[in-house]
């Protein structure tokens, strides 16, 4: 493995992301392997501590089996989140705060005590306080939205922003939840949580084995974002509502735990669940 100065490039992704400017491909002027885009990772979200935000969770990515094999590899990625990322459901963002963002439909895990590796589906699920529908906002940092697995990797495996819907108890079937990304009312994606490694407790069990792999168990009180049940969709830029609905919830709603206003007004986001059985 070739030594890499790890600090620079920490930075200018760090800069590219806050400043919301595209920058070359990492591997287009240095070798890097994907270990190695995870120190810049790190690296990079120590720059968002240092500047006051918290961590409150990760994101897993490639947690499609066509999109592992797309990409040549045979594990998922993941990605750190800070409060910093949060957008509140139902608050608009500013366009010009993202290179070239996309909606993708999830669904988030809330934890309610420490989960550390190894752990079963049922172990990791004994561990969730609640589930909710939820967004990730991507936004690839990079120019034309092209980069290798060892760039995605430094930059934060794409993850922008987080919309969480109303936390749900747990006792509803996970396995086969349809999906719907809605922007201005139509729907733009249609997929199914099974979408998510079969089983997005499955997705939960990979985050608790490759945060402690990295020294950095799941803590309670954080966010898991269990992967994409289908693909992203990106908004025109203006006036756009993305509302992932996940049918077959239970009844019972609460209201996520954090919240932070998000900026001025463009594209309008919301979570929401719609209940009543599929």
């Amino acid at each position: 493995m070739t030594d890499v100065a790890i600090a620079p490039l920490a930075e200018a992704v760090d800069t590219a992301a806050s400043k919301a400017e595209a920058i070359p491909q990492i591997s287009e002027t240095t070798e890097i392997t994907p270990e190695q885009g995870y120190d810049i990772q790190a690296a990079s979200i120590l720059r968002r501590v240092e500047r006051g935000e918290k961590r409150i969770g990760v994101k897993m990515g490639f947690t499609s089996r066509a999109k592992m094999v797309q990409m040549g590899i045979s594990d998922m990625i993941w990605g750190r989140l800070t409060d910093g990322m949060i957008v509140e459901d139902g608050d608009s963002i500013s366009m010009a705060d993202y290179v070239h963002p996309r909606a993708e439909p999830e669904i988030a895990f809330l934890l309610n005590r420490p989960l550390e590796a190894p752990v079963t589906a049922a172990e990791a699920m004994a561990a969730v306080e609640a589930v909710a529908p939820a967004i990730e906002i991507i936004d690839s940092r990079y120019r034309d939205f092209k980069f290798s697995l060892a760039d995605v990797v430094a930059d934060n495996c794409s993850s922008s922003g987080i919309v969480v819907g109303a936390w749900q108890s747990v006792d509803a079937d996970l396995t086969n939840l349809g999906m719907i990304l809605e922007i201005d009312g139509r729907p733009r994606q249609i997929g199914s949580s099974a979408a998510i490694l079969g089983n997005p407790a499955r997705s939960l069990v990979a985050a608790a084995r490759l945060s402690t792999a990295a020294g950095e168990p799941l803590e309670a009180g954080w966010i898991v974002m269990a992967g994409g049940a289908a693909g992203g969709a990106g908004g025109p830029r203006g006036g756009s509502r993305g509302r992932p609905a996940g049918s077959s919830w239970p009844a019972e709603r609460r209201r996520p735990r954090r919240s932070r206003s998000a900026t001025t007004s463009a594209t309008r986001c919301s979570a929401w669940a719609r209940s009543g059985s599929r």
